[in-house]
């Protein structure tokens, strides 16, 4: 929705700053010499008067001092008196004698102060001694609320001044203006002279309103072809909606802001029926008398639709060849990942875990650091395959797989070394930080391969380790292969689901 389409003209404007500028002329003669009565000191005036009567009154009642004669004259005069809100008669020692209305409530003066306008108090003499007070509380002068403020008669006398005065000089002004015509400054050969152009253009005066149009620009949008002399710019919503928020940054008045010339803005101006956007590059010029002072504003519109059009077009192709590139990278990473790992477990196959380890061996022997090996095999596999069938033996697999992925480091090599036999790699960890490593998997293949299997009961899952690390100055990564291959046997032969390593070696594991 377009909310600048509701914003006050350049007349409604002037009128209202009149108005306003009559308004405050007014205050401040008000100020200077005292137009209207002071209310605060008529209100003074009042309530004084109104406290001495009722002091008088008492006087004669509180010789006596009956209470209820006291209280029913307070509640006769609280009655009386739409300004009073509580009267009390308080006696020299403190004792409230009589009160009407929420006195204990309203009354804010403390026993020294003097008056306000609101808290009034009066001393009452008996035998020329002090007797007591009455004390009064008043509502006060000016209004407290948005509400009170609008029922004030002095600012409804404002609020009527002030729109009827806005209303007739609208109403004049708008008459009177209407002598002034800008495109009567234009001589028909000019326009004619504009017709021929093949782009569409627009002129406009300092105040931003339309001078001129040609016929070009007519046939950009069909509300263009009802644009009269005179109308504000801001007013063409189908040309301005794209331009942005900010009328200041829109290129006319950034021309008349700078002076300068504003060259290829595109934008797009939305057409009606569901069409196309169209496409327009704007430019726009200052127009400057003798002095160099501004004095309006030349706008041409290109329709570069066609342009844009083609040019979409050949982006698309290019779209399309960049995504016919990327399915074929894709492919590319699939075959790769086919052709390195394994299908079943998504484990690396031999040939890449030979490769990447060989990168991990020459890194190991340049830094010296350490390097783990882990062989692990599934405790009784084939009776997986011979009890359930193979579908329940390749959950297996996968479920042993997943606990081994979740529980090693990224720079970790994972190989599905044979059938049921897996090999890991551990840079950067001796044989104590690696044989923890395979404690810690062999705890999680146990509490959780089992339960990953869709059978209808739930199977026991152990698999056995064998740890050993890479010899001091060896390249050799088959010899630290088969010691922890020795130690996973030497585990197995001990009674499965355990960690062995190649210190823990027997000859009987040697000689496997």
């Amino acid at each position: 929705m377009n909310f600048r389409r509701f914003l006050p003209g350049p007349v409604f404007r002037l009128a209202l700053g009149v108005v306003t500028l009559l308004l405050c002329l007014l205050m401040a003669l008000d100020l200077l010499v005292g137009l209207m009565p002071d209310r605060y000191d008529e209100a003074v005036r009042i309530r004084t008067r109104i406290a001495e009567s009722l002091a008088i009154q008492l006087t004669a009642l509180m010789q006596n001092e009956s209470p209820q004669a006291m209280t029913s004259m307070l509640r006769e005069l609280l009655e009386r008196d739409d300004e009073l809100q509580s009267l009390a008669l308080r006696r020299a020692d403190g004792k409230l004698l009589a009160q009407a209305g929420p006195h204990d409530e309203l009354w804010n003066l403390a026993p020294d102060a003097p008056s306000t306008i609101t808290d009034v108090r009066v001393p009452l003499n008996a035998n020329r001694l002090p007797w007591g007070d009455v004390e009064l509380t008043f509502s006060p002068i000016h209004p407290t609320t948005v509400a009170g403020w609008l029922q004030d008669p002095l600012v409804r006398a404002l609020g009527i001044v002030g729109i009827t005065g806005v209303t007739l000089m609208y109403l004049y002004l708008r008459r009177a203006l209407q002598y002034l015509d800008p495109g009567s400054a234009v001589p028909p050969r000019v326009r004619a002279a504009f017709d021929t152009l093949r782009e569409g253009v627009m002129l406009l005066d300092a105040e931003d309103r339309v001078v001129l149009t040609n016929r070009a620009f007519s046939q950009i949008h069909p509300a263009a072809q009802k644009v009269d002399i005179g109308t504000p710019v801001k007013s063409l919503a189908w040309l301005t909606k794209n331009l942005g928020p900010k009328t200041e940054d829109w290129p006319w008045r950034l021309v008349a802001r700078t002076r300068e010339k504003m060259d290829e803005t595109l934008f797009e101006i939305p057409m009606p029926d569901d069409e196309p956007p169209r496409r327009v590059v704007l430019n726009a010029s200052p127009i400057l008398d003798g002095d160099g002072r501004y004095r309006a504003c030349m706008v041409s519109l290109a329709d570069v639709s066609m342009l844009h059009q083609a040019n979409e077009q050949l982006l698309q192709t290019i779209q399309a060849l960049d995504e016919s590139s990327e399915k074929i990278r894709q492919q590319n990473d699939e075959l790769k990942r086919l052709a390195t790992s394994d299908p079943l477990t998504g484990c690396m196959n031999r040939r890449a875990f030979y490769e990447h380890l060989s990168s991990v061996m020459t890194k190991a022997n340049a830094t010296g650091a350490p390097v783990g090996c882990i062989m692990t095999d599934i405790d009784h596999f084939k009776n997986f395959n011979d009890t359930y069938g193979h579908a329940v033996g390749d959950q297996v697999l996968v479920g042993v797989s997943n606990a081994l992925k979740h529980g090693i480091r990224e720079q970790d090599l994972l190989c599905r070394y044979g059938g049921e036999e897996f090999c890991l790699i551990m840079p950067g960890l001796d044989i104590d930080g690696t044989a923890a490593v395979a404690e810690r998997l062999r705890k999680s293949i146990e509490e959780m391969a089992g339960s990953s299997l869709r059978t209808t009961g739930r199977l026991k899952v152990t698999s056995s380790f064998g740890v050993s690390q890479l010899a001091a100055g060896s390249l050799d990564e088959g010899d630290m292969i088969q010691r922890a291959d020795a130690a996973l046997y030497e585990a197995k032969r001990g009674g499965r689901n355990r960690v062995a390593t190649e210190g823990q070696v027997t000859p009987e594991s040697l000689a496997k």
